[in-house]
């Protein structure tokens, strides 16, 4: 298959994945995530693997597990490992308000926070979203850990820079990490590891909600 003809066809995959998440309801199933590459360098991502090919790139904790690690962005703050499935409702709901990809919401507060509302990074980021206190002042977070709050400021902030990057999701996601300017200022990502590695992960960890979201479609029947 020719370079273009791959392009067209994740382009008609993704929108066929787009559609199966909008018949989705907001529960989320914990389930191991596993990936592999086939010959072409195509992604495939299941909870169900049927062959020794995929390897595991993600694993759904369990609500009482200790995790001896910080946050997946540097933060410190509470030592255990919480259920992901917990915030699914807030996150349904905030993100259908700003019509929002709820994979991408969440997505973002897994690179950012690892599902820790008590989060704090060593450059004064906290909660959920990691909101800086300027702009969770910019967007009415009184308190900027409580996970509704939270959320629904790290929404509003994606969604103000998803709509100045005209729908570009790495282009916002890479200013939601190093700000408008570097970005401006580089016209695009700009050439931090940091940052073009947030990009990357989020990006996988989106891909992987999607993919939970399309099996709990089916399980349904839906």
């Amino acid at each position: 298959m020719t370079w273009v003809g791959r392009r067209a066809a994740v382009t008609v995959v993704g929108a066929l994945l787009m559609e199966l998440l909008q018949s989705v309801t907001a529960g989320s199933a914990a389930a191991d995530i596993y990936l592999k590459r086939d010959r072409y360098g195509v992604l495939h991502f299941t909870n169900v693997p049927t062959d020794k090919g995929y390897q595991v790139m993600m694993r759904e904790p369990l609500p009482s597990s200790r995790r001896p690690s910080v946050g997946a962005s540097g933060s410190t703050g509470s030592s255990f490992v919480v259920d992901s499935r917990a915030f699914d409702p807030i996150i349904a709901e905030v993100a259908g308000r700003y019509q929002m990809d709820r994979a991408l919401v969440k997505a973002v507060i897994k690179a950012e926070s690892g599902f820790q509302p008590r989060a704090v990074s060593p450059k004064g980021a906290r909660g959920l979203m990691q909101l800086m206190p300027g702009t969770a002042l910019l967007h009415g977070v009184r308190n900027i850990h409580e996970p509704s709050q939270n959320i629904e400021g790290g929404v509003q902030h994606l969604r103000m820079l998803l709509d100045r990057y005209g729908g570009n999701v790495p282009l916002a996601l890479a200013a939601y990490n190093a700000g408008e300017n570097a970005v401006d200022q580089h016209g695009g990502i700009p050439p931090f590891p940091e940052t073009r590695d947030y990009v990357w992960r989020v990006l996988q960890f989106r891909q992987q909600y999607l993919q939970q979201y399309i099996q709990q479609a089916i399980a349904r029947g839906q």
